[in-house]
């Protein structure tokens, strides 16, 4: 047993303090304002918790009545990994859109301006930015959440946004350390494992955290995925050698380590929620994120006894404890000092975000969206200008995006071009289905990752043999080699994207 002994109401004030729960509803039940009063010091809201900017305003006051330095949290990306939109889609490109504009400061123009809608809405800690290099093209999870793949320009972008975003004062948590992009696995579902060596790791995956540590990231997120260069044994999540070992030794990384969702399959079907929450903070974690799928006092209540039954074992330090339930409060006192004006940035932030925006009104998500945009033809476009068919090929959404959220082009079309329709398609015959229902419609053919999925590429195949003038907008990564009258690259599948995507096609772009 530790000797560094101290009362119950205390070991249990700190295993309350360590999680980071959800809930469902649009207000806070009961059960979670009680635990809030007995020490529960986070909050993770998700999509189910939103109706509207004024609904999650009223909810944050709600939350800080009870607990006025709460730390309110939410997996608020941008682009396809949205929150605040999930109904709509987001205002703002994800980060692939920003990477392929490689310019840094609308990179920090934009995460700043994102940071100040979640601090108006009374968020101060969001699960972003992803500093994953997507190395692996087939990679089911990243994807357009990375900047790109090419390791500098994905440490100077994601080092910008955690800039910008924190100028607003919104803790920023850069995900997934080690690096999830060289995955052909979703964490969500099973235990993904990278067998690159340890040089390449450093060289490739570690330095966009560098740059997110040098630039002052507030968090880290883990990734529950296994590199035996690293741990040969435990994942990244629940491994000392990962996250105290390199992130806080070699990196020197003084903040707060949050885990990925321990429902996460990687973890919840190898450890158990309460036994790799347990393995977690002694490996180094300090806040336990749960909530995506489990949403209940029970399972806080879990929690917090399997930790406070560790301690009592002798299986996990009392100060290890000690330590991570300090390392929350200490964000929690930077994220009520930020809203307090004491960091002295937002409101110039504000003010060269308004200077970005464009003379017809689009704000800085839109400006960015239109930049992202790559257009290539093999022969003259002539913008369409009666209403055409839209033949959406959609795969299965990851868990990370969710099947909620609205995306392609077919609305934004609509209202530029009247009387336009949309039709969804998928699987074998999509194609096919997609012609038959067009009639003699101009087609506008709308994918993501076709390089993913050989149905939809041979859906194209048979779309483009029988109708060449067939537009195709490609709104995931892409890979896949150009084809189409035009194609449209938009890098990723924002609402903002699309609106740029529909500009183009309907030949309204600035």
């Amino acid at each position: 047993m530790t000797t560094f002994a101290r009362g119950s109401d205390t070991l249990t004030r700190d295993a309350l303090t360590v999680l980071q729960p959800g809930f469902t509803g649009t207000t806070a039940p009961d059960w979670l304002l009680r635990r809030l009063g007995e020490g529960l010091s986070s909050v993770g809201l998700f999509g189910r918790n939103i109706a509207s900017p004024e609904q999650l305003s009223a909810l944050t006051a709600q939350l800080r009545a009870e607990r006025e330095d709460v730390l309110v949290a939410i997996d608020e990306e941008g682009g396809d990994v949205t929150r605040l939109e999930v109904r709509s889609g987001s205002s703002f490109p994800g980060n692939l859109a920003l990477g392929a504009v490689d310019d840094v400061e609308l990179t920090r123009q934009v995460a700043r301006a994102l940071g100040r809608r979640l601090a108006d809405c009374g968020v101060n800690l969001n699960w972003a930015p992803s500093a994953d290099v997507n190395s692996n093209p087939g990679n089911p999870v990243i994807g357009v959440r990375s900047f790109g793949a090419g390791t500098a320009l994905v440490a100077r972008h994601t080092a910008a946004y955690v800039d910008g975003l924190q100028s607003a004062g919104v803790a920023a948590c850069t995900k997934h350390f080690p690096g999830h992009g060289d995955t052909a696995v979703d964490s969500h579902h099973a235990l993904p494992r990278i067998d690159a060596p340890a040089d390449v790791l450093e060289a490739r995956d570690l330095a966009p955290f560098r740059a997110a540590i040098d630039a002052g990231t507030r968090a880290v997120m883990s990734a529950h995925i296994l590199v035996p260069a690293l741990d040969p044994d435990r994942p990244a999540t629940l491994s000392r050698p990962v996250l105290t070992g390199l992130l806080r030794g070699a990196l020197g990384y003084d903040g707060l380590i949050v885990t990925d969702g321990m429902e996460m399959r990687a973890i919840a079907g190898t450890y158990g929620i309460e036994h790799g929450s347990v393995l977690a903070v002694a490996a180094g974690a300090d806040a336990i994120c749960v909530g995506g799928g489990l949403a209940d006092d029970e399972t806080v209540r879990r929690l917090r006894d399997a930790l406070v039954g560790a301690v009592r074992s002798g299986e996990l330090p009392e100060e290890r404890l000690a330590d991570a339930a300090e390392r929350v409060r200490a964000l929690a006192r930077w994220t009520a000092e930020a809203a307090g004006g004491k960091n002295g940035t937002a409101a110039g932030g504000a003010e060269e975000a308004e200077a970005a925006e464009d003379p017809r009104g689009a704000g800085i998500g839109l400006v960015a969206a239109r930049r992202a945009l790559t257009v290539s033809s093999a022969k003259p476009y002539e913008p369409l200008t009666s209403a055409p068919y839209v033949a959406a090929f959609t795969p299965v959404a990851n868990i990370a995006v969710g099947a909620e959220t609205p995306w392609g082009v077919g609305a934004e079309l609509a209202r530029l071009l009247p009387g336009t329709a949309t039709g969804t398609f998928s699987g074998d015959g999509a194609g096919r289905d997609a012609l038959a229902a067009a009639g003699e419609r101009r087609v506008v053919a709308v994918v993501r990752d076709e390089h993913r999925h050989p149905w939809m590429a041979a859906a194209l195949d048979t779309l483009l043999s029988a109708r060449p003038d067939t537009v195709v907008v490609e709104m995931g990564v892409p890979q896949s080699p150009p084809r189409g009258t035009p194609h449209i690259a938009t890098h990723g599948a924002a609402r903002v994207c699309g609106r740029a995507a529909a500009e183009v096609i309907a030949g309204t772009e600035v």
